[in-house]
């Protein structure tokens, strides 16, 4: 059942990469024979895309002179690759690729590839690595009136320190301890929001908790004092902005510290700068939606827990054809579930059962996927890896709005659901009247809150079908983006890359700024 206006409106889940307004991917139609699967075969043939199998070391004025289309090199994180070859394969075609020919790449890559394993997917361009210049520090003079002292922080490589607004605000950590139990408690120093922002990985001995607070990452890492039980309790007050983690010990007794710490310990740093950490899952328990659409219920192994804040996605990888595959999915909130327990054994799990032990996962499958065609074949007990949350959406340019505009096609709904918390208008776009999913959901919502409306869209309708038919165009959206007087409105867009691409040039020509517009991006 969905409910406004608390924050438990069902979230489903999809493949969807979440990224900020303007900084997302948009796909381009590939020429036959140019998907993902072929590259993966014409890398594997045997041919040589680098330099023959010859590593140079590229100094910067080289790398500027492989800067065309037909010779097109790139660096990412040190290491330069011939794109050339790759550039007909690119999803997001060849104008996207040549914005990093010939310079350093890796910023413009993270914006919307931090995810893609690029060592593996190009390891046979690599041309070698780029040189690096001795660092000289020159001695600068210092005027005699200067009354300060200068202060320098060196910081691990890949550590950029928190921006100055962050420093007074970083969070800070404690513990206390019984003779049978351990707790650590973390004091973020700002609410925490309701869904939580903790994923906790407790594997042999050692603890990483890493907490998501806005655009910023902060992390605990540490090889424990002693042993403890395999499994972990949370419980966060998200008023006061405190998580304390409770661990029973296997032995009782007083420990004399919480344990070593251990690489990237108590650091604060932007979310971006921070590798994605993957762990194992179990694939548990599958049911069909509808015609083309499957909950996937993935187990994680005990002693971890993931959170996934409103608007935030995991990454999912496996390997197929010797090939590392990733696609971004976003979870689907557990009270979106089947609800008849004979006929489902998903709904077995109660909201307070394996804390967090559990993904959802809402997946429509595409003839022409490779990872959702892929994750359809796996059978039940097969192996996946799973990151922590990421993706840049927070709540904070929601706080005055009054009035939300939701555009989605498809399962595009899904990181959409738990954003409803007050006045929305939802135009829904889907193929046929089966391909709706959540509808008698929506409907009751609907008619149980004025707050709510929705409105259908089919772009193949029935005969009988009395809603909406077409795809999105201007006049539509005109009729929907109204601004009543003295309103605050806020405009989400999710669905395939065209879609997407499409919907958000026309909401911007109804005059909506960048500030007022999020796109959930394919």
């Amino acid at each position: 059942m969905l409910n406004v206006p608390t924050q438990c409106f069902p979230a489903a889940g999809s493949q969807q990469r979440v990224t900020g307004t303007g900084t997302g991917r948009s796909k381009v139609v590939l020429k036959p024979g140019h998907s993902l699967m072929d590259w993966i075969r014409f890398a594997k043939s045997g041919r040589d895309l680098g330099l023959r199998g010859r590593l140079i070391e590229v100094t910067g004025e080289e790398l500027k002179k492989h800067s065309k289309r037909d010779d097109c090199w790139t660096c990412i994180r040190g290491l330069v690759y011939n794109v050339t070859p790759y550039m007909d394969y690119h999803p997001g075609g060849e104008e996207e690729l040549m914005r990093a020919a010939g310079i350093d790449g890796t910023e413009l890559f993270d914006q919307v590839h931090r995810w893609v394993n690029y060592e593996s997917m190009l390891k046979e361009c690599l041309v070698g690595r780029m040189a690096t210049k001795p660092l000289t520090v020159k001695a600068l003079p210092l005027k005699k009136d200067l009354s300060s002292t200068l202060n320098v922080t060196l910081h691990p490589a890949g550590c950029a320190p928190p921006p100055p607004s962050e420093k007074d605000s970083r969070p800070r950590y404690d513990w206390f301890q019984t003779e049978s139990v351990v707790n650590l408690v973390l004091y973020t120093k700002r609410k925490i929001p309701s869904s939580g922002c903790t994923t906790v990985d407790l594997q042999g001995g050692v603890l990483q908790l890493e907490a998501l607070l806005g655009k910023m990452s902060y992390m605990l890492h540490l090889r424990l004092t002693d042993e403890v039980e395999g499994s972990v309790t949370v419980q966060t007050s998200c008023s006061v902005g405190k998580i304390q983690l409770s661990m029973a010990k296997r032995t009782k007794g007083k420990w004399a510290s919480l344990g070593q710490p251990l690489d990237l310990h108590n650091s604060f740093l932007r979310q971006t700068d921070r590798a994605l950490h993957y762990r194992g899952c179990v694939l548990v328990a599958k049911t069909s939606v509808n015609h083309n659409t499957h909950l996937f219920r993935l187990q994680l192994r005990r002693g971890t827990l993931i959170q996934v804040p409103v608007g935030k996605h995991v990454y999912l990888k496996t390997h197929l054809q010797d090939a590392e595959l990733v696609k971004p999915f976003t979870p689907v909130d557990r009270s979106l579930v089947p609800v008849d327990p004979v006929e489902d054994p998903l709904v077995r799990v109660s909201p307070d059962e394996n804390q967090g032990s559990d993904l959802f996962l809402m997946v429509k499958v595409y003839p022409d996927g490779v990872f959702t065609g892929h994750l359809n074949t796996l059978n039940i007990g097969d192996h996946l890896l799973v990151s922590g949350p990421e993706g840049p959406f927070g709540l904070r340019p929601l706080r005055d709005v009054t009035h939300l505009y939701l555009l989605a096609a498809g399962t595009g709904f899904t990181p959409m659901a738990r954003l409803i918390d007050l006045k929305t208008k939802l135009l829904f776009f889907n193929r046929q009247e089966k391909d709706i999913m959540w509808r008698s959901d929506l409907d009751d919502l609907a008619a149980r809150d004025q707050r709510f409306q929705v409105q259908y869209v089919l772009s193949e309708p029935s005969e009988g079908w009395t809603g909406q038919g077409g795809r999105v165009e201007p006049s539509m959206l005109r009729d929907f983006l109204d601004r009543p007087e003295g309103s605050v409105c806020y405009v989400c867009v999710c669905g395939p890359p065209g879609f997407t691409q499409l919907t958000e040039e026309l909401v911007r020509q109804q005059g909506f700024s960048q500030e007022e517009v999020h796109c959930f991006q394919g």
